[in-house]
């Protein structure tokens, strides 16, 4: 008998568009949402965004709180948690790029509490999924939470974000295009759990994204929309897969090793587009995708170099012969490669010269 069952949980509305920023109060009045909203928020967007949204509730007789937080770790969480009790908050905004939402998110599954997504930068695909990262010391942790209940993305404002910010979230949805291979391997190999329906809609997200990328241009709120909705359709995937599968492979190990070795050298989402140029070679060798994620990144300013991540060559090999003891999810990788043979990866993808 099929027994078989999965709780798929996804945000209730999302609204996407040009000044929808000064629409929620009224996506929280649809949600049902009472009491007292705690916005988090870090402070860049604070000023853009979180003070008009504060704004706008006192303006409908809402009293909310604001908590700035300085960078994304668990004592910021813990921060937003003692601040979301002291301010006796019943939901949670949070206001920002990754690091704002990711900590919002992370605290309101340790409360128990609703909250809403409003984006301020198009820079990673965790203004919709159910899972938050935070670097711990000298690794990064990938925490399962709840999706928000709601995800406001003002195209007006994303398409103000520093072009970096946004071409680092285009290069977050390339790499799909691996994260899917190793997720399909370790099925073949490892027979862990694979949903087609979370692969198939990561795959598709990758390919709008490479057939778009030389429309993707700074300051085009049409740029925004398409990369937003791609985030969206990224975070909506990992939550059908109960997973971060569908949207993180070697590519990401590598990355999460960068962090170890380089910390804030370069953004994540331009470490694993890179880290995908490897790892798609190694899926598929010299007829395989890798070049055309490589032109994608390319034309989109993204980096395609060690040198352009601001990393010198060894650092690369480093982690390359590194990352696979991070956690324990099977990649192309395997147990490890040897020195040798990542210097001819890097060097045939013109990662390393």
């Amino acid at each position: 008998m099929f027994e078989k069952s999965t709780w798929i949980r996804l945000p209730r509305n999302v609204v996407v568009g040009h000044g929808v920023r000064s629409s929620v109060v009224e996506v929280v009045d649809e949600l049902h949402l009472q009491g007292r909203p705690l916005l988090v928020t870090s402070p860049t967007p604070r000023a853009v965004a979180a003070e008009p949204v504060a704004a706008d509730f006192e303006a409908a007789g809402i009293d909310p709180a604001i908590v700035t937080i300085e960078s994304a770790t668990f004592e910021s969480v813990e921060t937003v948690i003692e601040a979301a009790e002291a301010e006796a908050a019943s939901y949670l905004i949070g206001v920002g790029g990754g690091k704002a939402i990711d900590i919002a998110k992370m605290a309101s599954h340790h409360l128990d509490m609703g909250f809403l997504s409003v984006p301020t930068a198009a820079s990673h695909d965790g203004i919709v999924s159910n899972r938050g990262s935070v670097p711990d010391g000298d690794t990064r942790h990938s925490v399962a939470a709840e999706p928000p209940l709601a995800v406001v993305a003002d195209t007006e404002v994303l398409a103000e974000a520093p072009w970096e910010l946004t071409t680092a979230g285009c290069a977050d949805i390339i790499s799909n295009y691996t994260a899917v291979m190793d997720w399909r391997l370790a099925k073949r190999l490892k027979n862990v759990e694979f949903s087609e329906y979370g692969a198939a809609l990561s795959e598709m997200t990758a390919e709008i994204l490479v057939d778009n990328a030389d429309h993707v241009r700074p300051g085009l709120e049409e740029s925004a929309w398409v990369v937003t909705k791609a985030l969206m359709s990224s975070g909506v995937a990992m939550s059908i897969a109960g997973s971060s599968r569908p949207a993180s492979g070697a590519e990401h190990l590598f990355s999460h090793q960068l962090d170890r070795l380089a910390p804030e050298a370069a953004l994540h989402g331009h470490q694993v587009g890179v880290g995908s140029i490897m790892t798609a070679y190694l899926h598929g060798g010299e007829h395989g995708i890798w070049r055309d994620i490589r032109d994608a990144l390319d034309s989109i300013d993204a980096p395609t170099t060690a040198a352009e991540l601001g990393l010198d060559d060894e650092t690369v090999l480093e982690a390359l012969t590194t990352c696979h003891e991070i956690r324990d999810r099977y990649t192309i990788l395997g147990n490890g490669m040897d020195e040798r043979a990542a210097r001819e990866v890097a060097t045939k993808t013109g990662v390393i010269d």
